[in-house]
């Protein structure tokens, strides 16, 4: 029975599998695969002999990566893309197979058990935006968990997890992991390998490996907009609040040190309680949370967080795995989005993969996640704390800068009809005239404005600083603007004349 039971889940992820995949190929060809598509042209680019990080793709994507990496790609060029992206799907399904299987070895889990895990991990955002994007990331997970776990045979430990360090420098982070565990000869063979292979690149790219190890790696701008909500790492909520620029780096240093020192203690724990894939999984999700930078792709380690802790005895590290399991396979921000106009609550559900990330590098699989239900009622007290938190934060507005969701379009956006709607001029003596679209998880103002505005300001919430929106030229005489925001019910928007002054007051949104 319990086979029969292992056969038909199998038989549901190859379901998924195949669906999953036809969706991603049935995409515009424009969205089909994107960084798949960024991967396969900065080859190309190598092959013809141009610079590999003059590369921009045709939807602006550059190639962010080491130049090892570029080394991995160029063997995809020998096949026509469209034969790439479909090995690209079977593989990444693959890669959630053998990731699967590998933490249920691990754990000594069962068939049926290893089978839920992978379904799991398949339907789970970070999986999909991977299957989406055609993403690298899947793959430096299996290569750091199958090493980081002590998989492989006891004289080539450390060199997956260098490899993919080559490929994307986070992994880095395991070598730490590998020193503070008494593991010296893996740590050895990932710095040798990570060294080894960026050598390499460099004998065979070295103008494109000076420019990378020179100035390229520091250009987190090339990765895109770092405050937008895919970015679920502690620097881009840190972004998100509004923290100054001024001091960022210092409260986001500070926060880093904390969480990862707390988080290689615990995996040193771990790791001398022969819990191997717990550690390896904690040490994981740790990368995601001191990167810079961390979209959804990368977030498989938290799904894997998340089951392990289904997986543990104790009812509550049960129930706060599910709540995170969740958490990673929906977006709260859409499906729970009439519960509040809070800005509080939008900002809580939209960065709440981060916020959960944060809690099991701390609790490390223990601590506040390991309250167990006893007749004395103890776990009541850490229950209360935990609701009263949440209560504050979700009603309390937040300033303007902690609007996840706010984003002002500049004049490269221009040509894009779901940004610029409105084409209507002011009316004799209106400072400004906008028309509202409200979508799933966020508004969208777009109108112009009259001679007498030299500047539009917006504040999300009452407090903090606010955003300055840029007036574009349309036509003679048109300036227009566009923004999104999560939420506009506390929302205020000033015009103002070019000696200051503050010439009209919107704080009513409900206009067209």
């Amino acid at each position: 029975m319990l086979e029969r039971r292992a056969v038909a889940t199998w038989s549901v992820f190859g379901i998924v599998a195949v669906v999953s995949s036809v969706l991603v190929m049935r995409r515009p060809i424009a969205q089909r695969l994107s960084d798949l598509h960024i991967y396969y042209g900065a080859a190309e680019t190598v092959n013809a002999g141009d610079p590999l990080y003059g590369y921009v793709a045709e939807n602006g994507g550059p190639f962010t990566y080491p130049p090892f990496a570029v080394l991995l790609f160029r063997p995809l060029t020998l096949l026509p893309e469209g034969a790439v992206q479909l090995l690209w799907l079977a593989l990444t399904c693959a890669a959630v197979v053998v990731i699967a299987r590998s933490v249920g070895r691990g754990l000594g889990l069962g068939p049926l058990a290893v089978a839920g895990m992978a379904c799991a991990l398949l339907v789970s955002a970070p999986v999909q935006s991977n299957l989406r994007f055609g993403q690298v990331s899947i793959f430096i997970v299996l290569l750091a968990l199958v090493d980081a776990m002590g998989l492989l045979p006891e004289r080539y430990r450390g060199i997956l997890v260098g490899v993919a360090a080559a490929i994307k420098l986070t992994p880095l982070l395991f070598v730490g992991y590998f020193l503070i565990t008494g593991r010296y000869k893996d740590a050895a063979r990932a710095a040798g390998a990570f060294v080894g292979c960026g050598l390499l690149a460099a004998a065979l790219l070295p103008a494109d490996s000076w420019a990378y190890w020179s100035g390229t790696m520091l250009e987190t701008s090339r990765i895109g907009n770092l405050a937008s909500l895919g970015n679920q790492s502690v620097h881009g909520m840190l972004m998100r609040v509004g923290v100054s620029p001024a001091v960022l780096p210092l409260i986001w240093a500070g926060l880093i040190a904390v969480i990862c020192g707390a988080t290689m203690l615990r995996a040193r724990r771990l790791h001398r309680d022969g819990e191997h894939v717990r550690a390896a999984v904690l040490v994981g999700c740790a990368t995601v949370a001191a990167s810079p930078v961390s979209w959804t792709h990368h977030q498989v380690w938290t799904v894997l967080a998340a089951m392990l802790l289904i997986a543990t005895d104790g009812a509550w590290r049960r129930a706060a795995g599910v709540v995170l399991l969740v958490v990673m396979t929906l977006s709260l921000g859409a499906v729970l989005r009439g519960v509040s106009t809070y800005p509080g609550w939008q900002f809580l559900l939209e960065n709440a993969r981060s916020i959960g990330l944060v809690a099991v590098c701390l609790a490390g699989f223990g601590g506040a996640a390991v309250v167990t239900v006893r007749r004395s009622r103890a776990w009541l007290r850490p229950v209360t704390a935990v609701a009263v938190a949440l209560t504050v934060i979700a009603l309390l507005p937040l300033p303007a800068g902690a609007d996840p969701t706010f984003k002002a379009y500049s004049a490269s956006d221009l040509t894009n009809p779901r940004y610029f709607y409105f084409s209507a001029a002011p009316l004799p003596g209106e400072p400004v005239r906008f028309l509202v679209r409200r979508e799933k998880t966020k508004v969208r103002v777009n109108g112009v404005a009259g001679a007498g505005v030299a500047q539009l300001r917006f504040q999300s919430a009452p407090g903090g600083p606010a955003r300055t929106v840029p007036l574009l030229d349309l036509g003679p005489g048109v300036r227009t603007f566009s923004f999104r925001s999560a939420n506009l019910a506390h929302g205020r928007l000033d015009a103002l004349a070019p000696d200051g002054r503050v010439v009209a007051t919107f704080t009513s949104f409900e206009r067209s």
